[in-house]
């Protein structure tokens, strides 16, 4: 019997936070590495689909504007559906799952249905977007009661039904969510029925995200200070005293690169932490591999190069990549690491000398420069007439480094350790916001992601892509970058990934 049909399948709620991808839970995030099929909604940062296998089905079924592209009868049996192929599947919500998320009809409809099922909490736009707008939503001397309600409804009535009276009496802090549209209604109905026009308030769209924007006055003036703009969901509405301690307090809008957009394409495993940095600094990384790397299509070449390694004289690797594949490929085959001792070891930047060393094996030369011209400089001190050296490297690399040894006198044996494919991207979100202007800055830090990106966003989208300013690692990628069209912006002085952070920093300094 198929072993899948044995297989009990589960559903797990998760909350994925106000929009910061940071702001995820630990355990939301073993969910998600082990979903094998995840439904999400409009709010939520499509940035945490990074974290799924690259075969879990990913489903859209958010609502927008009040307008659901799935009726919420249609998600609950779709949950149930895919939770009886016995699969393990994932419903990813903004914020937290139980405060007006529907969370608890869906996992009512999973009881009913004998479904087994999991909760796993998520941090509420009420405390996280307050906090990265620097309002304390209680304070020992201004407030010690806290009520949260909605501004919405779902019949799209004009009204909002909840006891104005009751609720304008209350002396503590009062959080709307979802209110962007009912705004005037809000402030109309608490003064009316008591509430003192001085009220403090406070207006947060798009919290703890590069677009978090704040509107703060009074209930009589809020207004008159909104109605030149529209203020569009997400919004978190808090009134109260404690919105005087705003400017006191707030911390995220003073961060180096807050409001910036930032675009990592590296893959997966080395974007991390490109993307923690790019957070500390204030900025929202939006993630978009453009480069995935697997095994070779043929293990021939490297398999005879292990298995004859006493041949060779050097060792070069050009990057972390290189490192990887080269060692779990002699793992796989068996080969004793110790055959590698007499080998001069050479690398092509610090983080491939870190993996190489990371596996107890010394580095011989790491050129101070970190390109292949710098390395070639490098041995070139050296007397390598005869020297035999293996490049285990991606199957489609620049020829320079080869054929300038060979030139040299040395004779060198390429091995292809692994190759670069293009990644399928799980949705179109990325190409929206290029479209809508909202990406600052774009980062490349190989050739081949100047070209896999344009290959990706394609022909139709080239004019937004010139349009956002353009961050290379180093003078190689550069070129790639301005022989394609581009104009690059930003460039730092020595070739790594924090030096291309801290460039981008600088580059918007004031």
């Amino acid at each position: 019997m198929n072993n899948l049909k044995n297989k009990q399948g589960k559903i797990i709620l998760i909350g994925a936070g106000p929009g910061d991808a940071g702001l995820l839970t630990l355990q939301g995030k073993h969910w998600l590495q082990k979903a094998e099929v995840i439904f999400y909604d409009h709010l939520v940062n499509e940035d945490l689909l990074r974290f799924t296998q690259k075969e879990t089905e990913v489903i859209y079924v958010g609502k927008k504007e009040g307008i659901a592209i799935v009726e919420q009868e249609k998600i609950n049996s779709l949950l149930i559906e895919k939770a009886k192929e016995g699969k393990v599947v994932v419903r990813l919500k903004g914020g937290d799952p139980f405060i007006f998320g529907r969370g608890g009809e869906e996992i009512q409809a999973a009881k009913k249905s004998n479904i087994p099922f999991l909760v796993v909490p998520g941090i509420t736009s009420v405390t996280g977007v307050a906090a990265y707008a620097g309002i304390p939503l209680t304070h020992r001397h201004l407030s010690s009661t806290l009520s949260v309600i909605t501004g919405s409804n779902e019949k799209n009535q004009g009204d909002i039904h909840i006891d104005w009276e009751k609720i304008a009496s209350r002396s503590g802090t009062l959080v709307f969510l979802m209110g962007a549209r009912k705004l005037p209604l809000i402030v109309e109905k608490l003064m009316k029925f008591g509430k003192s026009p001085d009220t403090p308030i406070a207006v947060i769209q798009w919290g703890t995200t590069a677009r978090q924007k704040t509107w703060k006055g009074t209930l009589s003036t809020i207004g008159k200070k909104t109605s030149k703009e529209k203020i569009s969901p997400p919004a978190l509405t808090i009134i109260g005293e404690v919105v005087n301690l705003k400017p006191e307090i707030e911390w995220y809008e003073h961060l180096p690169l807050f409001g910036k957009s930032i675009v990592v394409t590296r893959k997966g495993d080395q974007a991390e932490g490109m993307i923690e940095r790019l957070g500390e600094l204030g900025a929202e990384p939006v993630f978009f591999p453009v480069i995935e790397t697997v095994a070779p299509e043929d293990w021939a070449t490297l398999d005879e190069a292990l298995n004859n390694i006493s041949r060779y004289d050097g060792l070069i690797f050009t990057s972390v990549n290189g490192v990887r594949f080269f060692f779990q490929r002699l793992k796989e085959i068996q080969q004793d690491i110790r055959n590698l001792k007499n080998l001069r070891v050479y690398t092509i930047g610090p983080k491939t000398a870190e993996a190489v060393r990371d596996l107890g094996i010394c580095v011989d030369v790491v050129p101070e420069d970190f390109v292949a011209e710098s390395l070639i400089e490098s041995i070139g001190k050296e007397k390598i007439t005869g020297q035999h050296f293996l490049i285990p490297r991606a199957a489609v690399a620049r020829e320079v480094l080869p054929k300038t040894l060979r030139e040299m006198g040395a004779q060198v044996d390429i091995a292809p350790a692994y190759q670069t494919i293009l990644p399928k991207p799980k949705s179109d979100a990325f190409s929206k916001r290029l479209q809508s202007g909202d990406i600052d800055v774009l980062t490349f830090t190989s050739s081949s992601a100047v070209k896999n990106f344009l290959e990706l966003t394609g022909k139709s989208l080239f004019e937004e892509v010139k349009k956002t300013r353009i961050a290379c690692i180093g003078p190689i990628t550069a070129e790639t970058a301005k022989n394609a069209g581009l104009n690059v912006d930003i460039l730092p002085k020595e070739y790594t990934v924090p030096a291309l952070l801290e460039a981008i920093e600088d580059y918007y300094k004031p």
